[in-house]
């Protein structure tokens, strides 16, 4: 459970939700206990018994498993119970081992239990087979040794158990909640672009084999609506855009074109666009649309809805700024309004409106500066109707409000992963990510966006970049990257900026994926990715001793398959240590590993094993372990 219950966790579809709870009770009665639970919508419970994990310690953690076969919000809760039978039976067997005679006093208290477990018995056989005992219990002819046998018995105590009283079993005060997603929530990569640089709609669908081929799940759009004209954009977000600037796709909306709802003209019709969804969904991919509640000057709401947005005293609106960034072409709608409610319902109409054209991705821009409260609505009203919808937060903010978000609905969430980048940071960042918020926290690393050329990357070159990819696709079962990357653009606007040179979102370019140099190291990845579960989960990482900060080692493990990765840091010099493989990977002292990157093999043992990487010639190992 999450804060008590107060949020639910998540888990994806396929996969098995463990459970763990402390139960005890006075004295030292035999206790039994089961994890309920009921799928979203349904009105039957299943159930499945817990069991001790720690009897040799203490006795009083029990754990279990139920599995999640469906998208939604789930309902489980744990129920125990003294098992008064089983309770009489230890005691009973104690006695007898000791050599205690004359036990008719315990055998009628036996009696009384057994009776009651025959009247609740539903199965005719087990009734059958607790009514011979207690027959046999009541003869005064029966040999009082025989009696113990009979009571003992082990068939006689499992017909029992299958009907226990749980008259005064207790449970938890209310049913916690579970939300199972889609495997694409925990597991998928995402390509981002602007449709505007592929030839709008009928282009992008165009380009969209390609880039299936390479093996994207996630075809991730920047806004795709008309553009506002006032206070528009210019080229490098200069504030006076020339004739053929296109503006920045997040000053969503222009008069007599519309606002969220509608296209922008220049990328095509909603036809256009359907049969980019279609033709998306045909090759095995899913259409992620930027959802971004903010307005230019120029969007209908601002006449049809002013009360929705916040002026000043002297009624002038105030445009959007992120110090030092500043957003001159869009205002920020007020969520606290007095009409909050109609522009809440106006919001999720958009949001239902997109779904109903195929969209089940959404990237929620800047979620952190809206109301908390206002996703956990608007993400449950979407799931209540279509629980195969994702979301995704783009939240660089303090990390409690990011784990909050997360918690409230997010499927995903975008982290700082791009920003750490030493041996160290890497690790102690996935530790967290993978050990402490790994019940909510789904994280998906970018390895760049529009808004962040890392220095690394401007300076690093293509060894920085292969790196950066390595990283990203190995370490997080979800990662992405954003048009350019595979080409290795890391042109600053100027020094001490992460703002590209002729940023993509002020400007239109021509893009392609012929002839990018990175293009057979994105497809290998992504291969390795979906061909190894080990690379398709979060909570399986151990970093391994490298003796050597320059380069970083992690093994990840899932169901027999083992995934061992290595990679240079530096983009410069050649980088050489020993990763130490410990025992309890539970690994034999030799083994072979082959390269998913360029297919060579490799012996192995248990301990030190030289590697050596050299950039601009092999940046990374992803080796997966060979099994004899």
């Amino acid at each position: 459970m999450l804060d008590g219950g107060r949020f639910a966790a998540k888990r994806s579809v396929g996969e098995s939700v463990p459970v763990s709870a402390t139960i005890f009770a006075d004295g030292h009665d035999v206790l039994r206990a089961v994890v309920r639970w009921r799928a979203p919508g349904g009105r039957r419970w299943s159930e499945a018994p817990l069991t001790h994990i720690d009897a040799h310690v203490d006795g009083d953690t029990w754990a279990g498993t139920f599995p999640v076969d469906a998208a939604g919000r789930w309902q489980w809760t744990i129920e125990a119970w003294v098992d008064a039978f089983a309770s009489w039976r230890k005691e009973l067997h104690r006695k007898v081992d000791a050599g205690q005679h004359d036990l008719a006093g315990e055998l009628s208290e036996g009696v009384a239990l057994l009776r009651a477990a025959a009247r609740r018995a539903k199965s005719a056989g087990d009734r059958r087979l607790i009514e011979h005992a207690v027959t046999t219990l009541t003869d005064d002819e029966v040999p009082e040794e025989a009696k113990h046998d009979v009571a003992l018995g082990a068939e006689l105590a499992a017909a029992v158990e299958r009907h226990p009283d749980r008259s005064q079993a207790s449970s938890l005060e209310a049913p916690a909640e579970l939300d199972a997603d889609p495997e694409l929530a925990r597991f998928g990569s995402w390509y981002e672009l602007f449709p505007r640089s592929w030839g709008g709609f009928r282009g992008t669908a165009d380009a969209v084999p390609d880039i299936a081929a390479l093996g994207f799940d996630v075809l991730y759009l920047t806004p795709i609506h008309p553009i506002g004209e006032t206070n528009r954009k210019g080229a490098n977000n200069t504030l006076t855009a020339g004739p053929g600037d296109p503006g920045s796709p997040w000053a969503i909306g222009l008069h007599g074109v519309g606002g969220h709802e509608a296209v922008h003209p220049d990328l095509g019709t909603l036809e256009d666009f359907d049969h980019l969804v279609q033709t998306a969904k045909a090759h095995g991919m899913q259409i992620a649309l930027d959802f971004a509640i903010q307005c230019s000057a120029d969007h209908p709401w601002l006449t049809e809805h002013p009360e929705w947005f916040h002026r000043r005293p002297d009624g002038s609106l105030k445009y959007a700024e992120n110090p030092p960034k500043k957003y001159q072409d869009i205002y920020n709608v007020n969520f606290q309004s007095e009409d909050w409610k109609n522009l809440w319902n106006a919001l999720l109409k958009i949001v239902l409106l997109w779904v109903d054209r195929g969209v089940t991705v959404f990237r929620v821009d800047n979620p952190h500066t809206k109301p908390i409260a206002f996703w956990e609505w608007m993400i449950r009203e979407v799931r209540a109707k279509r629980p195969d919808v994702i979301f995704l937060a783009e939240a660089f903010t303090r990390r409690a409000v990011m784990r909050t978000l997360a918690k409230a609905g997010f499927n995903q969430s975008y982290t700082y992963f791009t920003w750490q980048q030493s041996r160290w940071d890497l690790e102690r960042y996935l530790l967290e990510l993978a050990y402490e918020t790994e019940d909510y926290y789904r994280p998906n690393f970018f390895a760049n966006t529009p808004d962040i050329l890392t220095e690394q990357l401007q300076h690093g070159g293509l060894p920085a970049f292969e790196s950066r990819l390595v990283l990203a696709a190995t370490l997080s079962p979800t990662y992405g990257i954003y048009s350019g990357y595979e080409w290795g653009e890391n042109v600053a606007v100027r020094e001490g900026s992460e703002e590209y040179l002729d940023s993509e979102k002020y400007a239109t370019h021509e893009r392609s994926l012929h002839g990018a140099p990175l293009l057979g190291l994105v497809r290998l990845l992504n291969e390795a990715r979906r061909a190894h579960p080990a690379l398709q989960h979060l909570s399986n990482i151990e970093f391994l001793d490298t003796a050597n900060d320059g380069l970083i080692a992690y093994v990840k493990r899932h169901e027999g398959d083992t995934v061992l990765t290595v990679v240079c840091l530096d983009a410069q010099w050649a980088q050489e240590g020993l990763v130490t493989v410990p025992a309890h990977l539970g690994l034999p002292p030799v083994f072979q590993v082959q390269d998913l990157l360029d297919g060579r093999r490799y012996d192995w043992h248990l301990g030190g094993n030289f590697v050596r990487l050299v950039p601009g010639e092999k940046q990374a190992h992803v080796f997966r372990v060979v099994h004899a």
